[in-house]
């Protein structure tokens, strides 16, 4: 299948020159996708949007990935568009397709949501989704602008979004750029003291609520959660980089300026995880 249809531009210099490898994590990941992967994210896109039935419907994947959403659109019956800015993530998406849907209606190509010209030439989608995605191009608010401008009339826009915490947020951006920064031994020894940290943090709080203070179940229950892998998220929390965040109300007041109603919303309770947002235009 031909990259062709779209196209890749350079975002800003910030992107370009200081970037998380995105794609490269996704590819350890993809080894690890199992139907049980897939029916937890199946199950958990079916719940927040309301219906586990797509057929007729056109989905939109901005900034794909791994392609385990995509699939799952596409198992739900939905025409499945994905792409991504990554090289690595659209060779990812298009290993998922060609193992578990080679013939679906599911077409993958590389683009950068920060391409003005993409809405006009890719028109309009019942569902335009965009998980942890926007966050990560340098400039969030443009990627918003250009990804609601896709939804079609009656159409969902579900996006996940970086809470933001004020000072803690700026401060977990300074580990992200020195991430990027830094060599691969250091980068893993980034990541390790982060996840111990956040560990012994909840064994510490589970001891105080009397709680089994091993990690396993919570481990577990990660898996649960869409689908995805506890360190393959610890690696793309630790690195991802650019990094922005917005508070809800934020979100919220953007998409209602442009003519959409909050359907579904789950917040990370004010922590450092994302705040996912279902939209409907009205």
């Amino acid at each position: 299948m031909a990259m062709t249809d779209v196209q890749v531009l350079e975002p800003n210099h910030e992107a370009t020159q200081e970037r998380f490898a995105f794609g490269k994590n996704w590819k350890r990941f993809l080894a690890s996708v199992d139907d049980e992967r897939v029916g937890i994210a199946q199950t958990q896109m079916a719940e927040l949007l309301g219906t586990d039935q797509l057929q007729g419907k056109t989905f939109l994947d901005i900034g794909s990935g791994s392609g385990l959403h995509s699939l799952v659109a596409s198992r739900m019956g939905a025409s499945v568009r994905s792409f991504d800015y990554d090289v690595d993530s659209v060779e990812c998406t298009r290993q998922m397709r060609q193992a578990r849907a080679p013939e679906s209606d599911w077409t993958i190509e590389q683009g950068s949501i920060l391409d003005e010209s993409l809405p006009e030439r890719l028109g309009t989608f019942d569902i335009v989704y965009s998980w942890g995605v926007l966050h990560h191009t340098g400039q969030m608010w443009k990627a918003l602008e250009n990804s609601i401008r896709m939804v079609a009339p009656g159409g969902t826009y579900f996006i996940a979004i970086y809470n933001d915490q004020g000072g803690t947020s700026r401060r977990w951006k300074a580990i992200k750029r020195a991430y990027v920064r830094s060599p691969k031994a250091a980068k893993f020894a980034i990541t390790f003291a982060v996840g111990l940290w956040f560990e012994v943090r909840a064994m510490l709080a589970r001891l105080a609520r009397f709680e089994d203070p091993l990690p396993f179940r919570h481990w577990a229950a990660h898996k649960r959660m869409r689908g995805m892998s506890k360190w393959t998220d610890l690696v793309d929390w630790v690195g991802g980089y650019p990094f922005e965040v917005a508070k809800p109300e934020e979100i919220f007041r953007f998409a209602q300026e442009r003519g959409f109603a909050l359907t579904n919303l789950t917040t990370c309770g004010g922590g450092h995880g994302c705040n996912q947002f279902v939209f409907r235009k009205v």
